[in-house]
């Protein structure tokens, strides 16, 4: 999990988009339940059972998961799994890391977790399913577990700590490479080993003596000689993924190393390129390095001097109370509580904005079975929600200036670039290109302009091939929209 050693660490200004123009709805962020008795600190999940009883149900790293009415005005919680003397927290990755409920929960009564266990001096990573009981009143019985996995890990970092269901009815497993630094077993990149991947196994249906099925369609499935668990490969320390349902993207949120974040969509069968690249980068700058067949994120964001530098994924909008960022993905960095949206088109039309600059330390996120999106505070053991901000418009100047920054045309770009953007009122607008080491390429603008559509050009024709980022700066608004030359 993301690791609080890390929390003080800057990133690169074009990597700081902010506020939710393109929807022109403003965020507040807001306690979920302010009168619930119970803390929540150290949270590291935050799942619903899909069966209309519209419950929450919360994980705490120290091994308790609690259940409560996902009502604004609940007052209590119930404890319904107690692992704390089971689980080890010796070390601030390990613990109880994640959970997720089978999808006929209503009938089978099956929870899956995911934690860690001490034997001497090894630490060792358990995925296991335990059986509610509905008759009874008591937390579930330790008894009715069932082990999927249990595996030594090489160290004591990078324990990824995520299982959900997809769409296809298969359950996903997020595992990261199991040390730090640069990945010395090459784990990400090795297919005998299930270290640095994404899993998916089919737990209906178990064969050849486990509890559980290898489905046909896994990239390995007829390949002894590899994992046959795997669906993607190449992952650094994978922190939170989800299914968004309507269109069955799996979006994955990847901690980098020393330099780089990622979100990634992820294929069945796709590397993404740890330990060979982090980000869109060589991971050792001092050589090149082979990249084909390897995906790149779909976003990056730097660390740069001393802030930013653990991504926490989230999930895509679905919920009805701020029907504005339907299709929204959002995410945070877990040093700093910058929250982010994206607004993902396809590959060369992708937009970044930050939500809101907080102040918490978001070690995960969740949904009910509205779509609605909760946020899990790792430090106050709160729970927060996005609410719509009410406020009056501010004075010009003010964080409410509102600024839309439309698709550079054409992108691929070889040669002039247009870019149009909007604002809502006169105002100081900074228009800027940088390349992805931070560097400002082209200062296209910095003047006052009046409210209205605007536009600007910038020639891109004698830059190297790559990806660049366009931002547009309009008082404290900061959007950013990545960009293709090739020449």
């Amino acid at each position: 999990m993301p690791t609080l050693l890390r929390r003080f660490i800057v990133l690169l200004p074009l990597l700081l988009p902010t506020l939710l123009q393109a929807q022109s709805v403003y965020l507040d962020i807001v306690e979920a339940f302010p009168k619930i008795s119970t803390s929540f600190n150290e949270v590291t999940d935050i799942q619903n059972a899909g069966d209309g009883s519209n419950r929450l149900f919360v994980s705490r790293r120290t091994g308790e998961i609690y259940v409560f009415d996902n009502n604004p005005e609940v007052t209590e919680s119930k404890l319904f799994l107690d692992l704390t003397g089971v689980v080890t927290t010796d070390y601030y990755e390990s613990g109880l890391l994640g959970f997720t409920l089978h999808p006929n929960f209503s009938e089978n009564g099956y929870i899956f977790v995911y934690y860690m266990v001490r034997r001497g001096l090894y630490f060792y990573t358990r995925i296991s399913r335990f059986t509610h009981n509905p008759a009874s009143s008591e937390p579930i019985d330790l008894a009715t577990e069932v082990n999927l996995f249990d595996f030594r890990q090489p160290a004591i970092h990078h324990n990824g700590g995520q299982v959900g269901f997809g769409p296809d009815g298969y359950l996903y497993i997020a595992l990261g490479d199991g040390v730090d630094p640069d990945d010395p077993l090459n784990s990400g990149q090795d297919l005998r080993s299930i270290l640095g991947k994404i899993l998916r196994v089919d737990i209906d249906n178990p064969a050849n003596g486990k509890n559980y099925g290898i489905p046909e369609t896994n990239p390995f499935a007829r390949n002894s000689q590899y994992a046959q668990e795997i669906y993607a490969w190449g992952f650094r320390n994978p922190w939170r993924f989800s299914f968004d349902q309507p269109t069955g993207r799996l979006w994955v949120g990847d901690v980098g190393q020393f330099n780089w974040e990622e979100v990634n969509l992820v294929q069945k069968g796709g590397n993404y390129g740890w330990r060979v690249m982090e980000g869109y980068h060589c991971h050792d700058s001092t050589q090149n390095c082979d990249s084909i067949g390897l995906i790149g994120p779909i976003w990056e964001y730097s660390h740069d001097t001393n802030t930013q530098s653990s991504i926490t994924g989230g999930y895509v909008y679905r919920g009805t109370n701020i029907p504005e960022l339907d299709g929204m993905y959002f995410y945070t960095d877990f040093s700093t509580g910058r929250i982010w949206m994206l607004d993902y088109q396809g590959k060369d039309d992708v937009t970044n904005t930050l939500v809101k600059d907080s102040e918490l330390v978001i070690s995960t996120f969740g949904v009910d079975e509205g779509g609605e999106i909760y946020i899990g505070n790792y430090v106050d053991g709160k729970l927060y929600k996005f609410a719509r901000h009410l406020g009056g418009v501010a004075e010009e100047g003010s964080e409410n200036v509102q600024a839309i920054l439309h698709p550079a045309l054409p992108n691929p770009a070889r040669d002039r670039v247009t870019i149009p953007y909007s604002i809502n009122r006169r105002a100081l607008v900074s228009l800027a290109l940088f390349d992805t080491q931070g560097n400002r390429v082209e200062q296209m603008l910095e003047k006052v302009q009046e409210k209205g559509e605007h536009r600007s050009e910038v020639d891109v024709s004698e830059l190297p091939d790559g990806t660049y980022y366009i931002q547009l700066i309009v008082g404290s608004t900061q959007v950013a929209r990545k960009i293709t030359v090739v020449n």
